[in-house]
């Protein structure tokens, strides 16, 4: 049996285990950062932040079932044993990668500025229709969600979807040591983390940095639509996907179903099937190639993967749709970049009725930041909107470029409040309202209003 104890836990981190000499042996299994989550058996990781302390709550999480504690101060009374290290941090990272070193199981690695999440829930979705498959919670995908995550596998899991996500140089090469994928896909290169990365060409570089920890012998699955990756050379074999003929395996005959699902015919040398996706945008068809590419690699049939992905669900603020009674509501404000932002009007644009958009700033964009937002407001004025809302310091700039471009329909307003009180004068029953922003303009504050109208 693959388990870690106490004794395990110190050896790996070099730490000093603390408690009664009875509980060096005790079994720990799955790991955990909030002590609300700990279930019998897990590993309780103090981390210390900026608005609590983790090791506050090591005894309340001993009182709820956990075997041990990662701890990097002395705990007072504790309740049960725990192993001090020098950095929680610093030591769970070295857990993970000792811990995912004990399985021989597939192990996939997605990352990409946009899509990754969605990506990751469906390749896990259509594996899932054979295979006992662990997979990242949410979009737990940094450098503490990642060992985090690995901490969980246990012998039923017969595949791993890890999401990678970062936001500087060197932040790859960190999560790929620990994850070691044996399939690596990337979604798309695009405008995310440019205040660090500075260009595309450095989101790439960044990104392509877990290829040197994968073997000769792993998989790139890239998006081929995508220039960068279609010209990139990861030193192994390849697998393109995308719309365009030159892919090895592509999405045809997309088609959306009101904004319930999302069908398409995926297609590669051997031929064809079809596949339904229950969710909205145009977008998903090509998230789903993945999915359909790993599911064969890994013994799947046709038949299996279209099944598993019946079985997708979106995931936080992406594209979730609801309907209000008044209004179809697409709340997508979990984040937002060009990239992102243009799919999300495209697939707004494709629904038959009167159409509003609501967007705010896209944040992290650096030096183009000006540039890329006035980018958006012409690519709106192209579309077939209804009507164009914009809120926030930059979203003004997608306003002016908007109207400048011919956008006839468009309204700006320079803070939520006052977007707020406006908007029961502004959504009129059967509109689609997407919302649409950066994270860090917590846009999800104009759904209660929206919601009620």
């Amino acid at each position: 049996m693959k388990h870690l104890t106490p004794q395990i836990i110190a050896g790996i981190t070099g730490g000093e285990y603390v408690g009664k000499e009875s509980g060096r042996d005790n079994r720990v299994a799955g790991a955990v950062r909030d002590n609300r989550d700990v279930r019998q058996g897990n590993l309780f990781v103090c981390i210390p932040g900026a608005r609590t302390d983790g090791h506050l709550y090591a005894n309340d999480a001993f009182q709820r079932g956990a075997a041990c504690c990662l701890a990097e101060q002395r705990i007072p009374d504790a309740m049960g044993p725990y192993v001090l290290v020098r950095s929680t941090l610093a030591a769970v990272k070295k857990l993970g990668a000792y811990y995912r070193s004990l399985f021989e199981i597939p192990v996939i690695g997605i990352t990409g500025s946009v899509g990754k999440t969605t990506a990751k829930e469906l390749v896990a979705a259509a594996l899932g229709a054979k295979l006992h498959v662990l997979k990242t919670a949410e979009n737990l995908n940094n450098e503490l969600g990642v060992p985090l995550t690995l901490l969980s596998l246990d012998e039923r899991h017969e595949a791993a979807v890890i999401e990678m996500g970062i936001s500087d140089f060197g932040e790859m090469s960190r999560l790929a040591e620990m994850v070691r994928p044996d399939i690596f896909i990337m979604t798309k290169i695009g405008y995310s983390h440019l205040e660090e990365l500075g260009d595309l060409n450095g989101v790439l570089k960044a990104k392509t940095e877990a290829f040197s920890y994968m073997s000769p012998n792993g998989l790139a699955v890239l998006n081929g639509d995508d220039d960068l990756l279609w010209g990139y050379d990861p030193g192994m074999k390849r697998i393109l996907f995308g719309l365009d003929g030159r892919n090895d395996v592509r999405a045809e005959n997309i088609s959306a179903v009101g904004t319930g699902a999302v069908t398409c015919d995926i297609v590669d040398a051997a031929g064809r099937f079809p596949i339904k996706i229950p969710a909205y945008g145009s977008h998903m068809a090509i998230l789903a190639l993945p999915a359909a590419i790993i599911g064969r690699l890994l013994g799947l049939c046709d038949a299996e993967i279209s099944r598993g992905l019946l079985s997708y669900a979106p995931v936080g603020g992406r594209s979730n749709v609801s309907d209000t009674g008044q209004i179809t509501l697409i709340n997508d404000c979990y984040n937002s970049n060009p990239n992102s932002v243009r799919a999300a009007l495209e697939s707004l644009c494709a629904l038959a009725g009167r159409r509003v958009a609501i967007l705010g700033d896209m944040l992290g964009l650096g030096a183009q930041t000006d540039g890329l937002h006035r980018g958006i407001g012409e690519f709106a004025a192209q579309c077939d909107l209804d009507m164009l809302i914009c809120c926030g310091e930059k979203a003004e700039l997608i306003y002016d470029s908007y109207s400048s471009a011919g956008g006839e329909r468009g309204l700006f307003y320079s803070g939520k409040d006052t977007l707020i009180e406006a908007l029961p004068e502004l959504i009129i029953k059967g509109d689609f309202v997407l919302v649409k922003a950066s994270r860090g303009m917590r846009f999800e504050e104009l759904l209660p209003t929206l919601e009620n109208i």
